[in-house]
């Protein structure tokens, strides 16, 4: 029998209010653990009035396999600006810390229910979590640098499930690791046509490019000495940035590009955004870096 409230208490956090300071715990950890849908909506929205009560429903019929959190966007206008929401409603989900799919507008109830039985299918059921035990352990051997042993135990992953997103961007993260940038493109270009557009593997997608362009950068401190003889050289800039990220100073990568766009975005043919988007898409999506980044770059988009 339940408790008295325990139904309340299960269905709030099921479905919350979200806000700024509370968007890590309530999306970005939890759903490291169960797939988390975000709606971003606003008092005066028309169309959000019809999609709320039809999301909440809807996850309310899935029984706990996707949360729900609800942000207003007059309130809250960080994470909002920091994932580009343009317009209201606008739905995003998520799945281990990062954005996987998402839509704008209201939708006929019928679509509402197939995204969300869409995005509760991701976490899976409790015959994954062997394959997801070996997926957790395989990134902790690549943390800890043992890049062939991961390899090694990505490999046996998808030997078991060939579809599985996160053990084949764990298996061309090794090959990263292990410098053998030939082999990671390998991996990745044979992925099956049904992941290949996952967000996973669109990440080590670009660090594949920025491993290319690695392999090219110049010598950081004769780039920096030309940077400061010459400011204005946004090409040399560029240079310093292309190996400021080569040599792991991400964050000044990122300032050096910032810089090429407060000065102009269009240089290039807008190549310093472009570059800013490689790196962001590159890393974790609540990376420190990238947040830090994004809201740099919105801020100098609508200055």
């Amino acid at each position: 029998m339940l408790e008295l409230g325990a139904g309340q208490n299960a269905a709030a956090d099921l479905i919350k209010d979200g806000t700024d300071g509370s968007f890590g715990p309530d999306v970005i950890e939890a759903s490291k653990s169960v797939p988390v849908i975000v709606d971003f909506w606003a008092k005066w929205c028309g169309p959000c009035k019809t999609l709320g009560p039809a999301i909440e429903a809807a996850v309310t019929k899935a029984g706990g396999r996707v949360k729900l959190v609800k942000i207003d966007v007059d309130a809250n206008q960080i994470y909002a600006g920091q994932l580009q929401v343009q317009s209201i409603p606008t739905v995003y989900a998520f799945w281990q810390g990062q954005p996987v799919d998402g839509f704008q507008g209201a939708l006929p109830p019928s679509e509402i229910n197939a995204f969300v039985e869409k995005i509760a299918a991701l976490g899976g059921d409790a015959e994954d979590d062997g394959l997801s035990a070996a997926i957790e352990a395989a990134d902790q051997m690549l943390a800890e640098g043992a890049a062939a042993d991961a390899a090694e135990t990505f490999a046996a992953i998808l030997q078991e499930d060939p579809n599985n997103a996160a053990a084949y961007a764990g298996l061309v993260r090794s090959y990263l690791a292990l410098d053998d940038v030939d082999q990671a493109e390998a991996i990745l270009n044979g992925a099956p046509a049904e992941i290949s557009t996952d967000p996973l593997l669109e990440a080590v997608h670009a660090q594949i490019t920025l491993a290319r362009e690695a392999a090219n950068a110049g010598p950081v401190a004769e780039l920096q000495e030309k940077v400061t003889a010459e400011p204005d050289n946004l090409q040399t800039r560029f240079d310093l940035a292309v190996a400021l990220h080569a040599n792991g100073k991400v964050e000044d990568a990122v300032s050096e590009l910032l810089e090429i766009f407060r000065r102009d975005r269009e240089w290039n043919e807008g190549a310093a955004k472009t570059q800013l988007f490689k790196i962001f898409d590159a890393r974790e999506a609540n990376d420190p870096i990238v947040l830090n980044g994004r809201r740099k770059l919105s801020s100098l988009i609508f200055a």
